[in-house]
């Protein structure tokens, strides 16, 4: 019993960054913009949550931090492709370039090689336990990530403005006749994943290992993303496939307890086969937002 529950508070920890930049690439998508920057914005937000709360002692500060820096990158984005229609994939797989340089370039300024001496934290997210050995513990990022789930889901499905970003995702010439101001709801979704994508970061450096290090996201806003296709871009799915990843990352920790007979390296390889699976499999079948990836010109049909 004792080990199944050390599984779920592993599961639920490594869950939490991927829910987090999930809901952004939900909101994101839904409005009609691709955001393949996922993981150069999580790389940012990693870096300010640990500089700022680092620097503060204050683990809040920054976590909030975290959030504006992607927000701040996410802009870039939102700049080039609902301003001036640029490429959407091309713009995120150049922020993915972009973020991890930009989050490398500040840590040397501030606290020197970062590879030699990584960035601590110090600070961590507050904890709770359940059982006198805390066997199952979690931290507060995975309380946040399903309040953000919920939320998402409500604004999305139950509130005026979250209808209208669904109107805009598939049609937004509808929406525009309708007054709905297409690019500036997109603008600002893109924004919001960006602000989402942030807290993802923070997660791993401010609940998971307390450090900054370059490689630190290693491929999870690819996975979030993958999330969001495996969920059909809804955020009661794209929940529960971040749940199975974070599973598959937290058994890759489990079975190095035991002799088994496959290499370590396999192991560790799970993520990121489960992930191309799902890929393979899911990718013809979720339907995507029918104006996903394509800028909108007012008058256009």
């Amino acid at each position: 019993m004792a080990q199944i529950l050390l599984t779920i508070s592993i599961t639920l920890m490594y869950a939490a960054p991927l829910i987090l930049a999930g809901m952004g690439g939900v909101i994101s998508e839904k409005s009609g913009v691709v955001n393949l920057a996922l993981e150069g914005i999580m790389t940012v937000g990693a870096f300010a949550g640990a500089a700022v709360a680092f620097s503060t002692g204050n683990v809040w500060l920054g976590f909030g931090a975290a959030g504006l820096a992607g927000a701040g990158l996410a802009s870039l984005h939102a700049i080039a492709t609902v301003i001036f229609k640029a490429d959407q994939t091309i713009s995120g797989i150049a922020l993915n370039f972009v973020g991890p340089g930009m989050a490398v370039f500040f840590s040397r300024l501030m606290f020197g090689a970062v590879r030699s001496n990584p960035v601590p934290s110090y600070a961590q997210m507050p904890r709770f336990s359940i059982g006198e050995d805390s066997v199952f513990s979690v931290n507060f990022t995975v309380i946040i990530a399903f309040l953000l789930v919920a939320g998402l889901f409500v604004f999305l499905y139950r509130t005026k403005w979250g209808l209208r970003v669904i109107a805009i995702g598939e049609h937004p010439a509808a929406a525009d006749t309708l007054g709905v101001n297409v690019n500036l709801t997109r603008f600002m979704c893109v924004l919001a994943s960006g602000v989402f994508a942030g807290f993802g970061g923070a997660a791993f450096t401010l609940s998971i290992v307390s450090i900054f290090a370059p490689n630190i996201i290693a491929g999870s806003g690819f996975i979030a993303l993958a999330a969001v296709i495996f969920g059909k871009w809804t955020p009661h799915g794209t929940l529960g496939a971040c749940l199975v990843f974070g599973l598959f990352q937290a058994l890759t920790i489990v079975l190095r307890q035991y002799d088994l007979p496959v290499p370590l390296q396999v192991i560790t390889m799970m993520p990121y086969i489960v992930t191309l699976i799902v890929l393979v499999l899911f990718v013809g079948k979720s339907v995507a937002p029918k104006a996903v990836g394509i800028p909108y010109v007012k008058g256009s049909s």
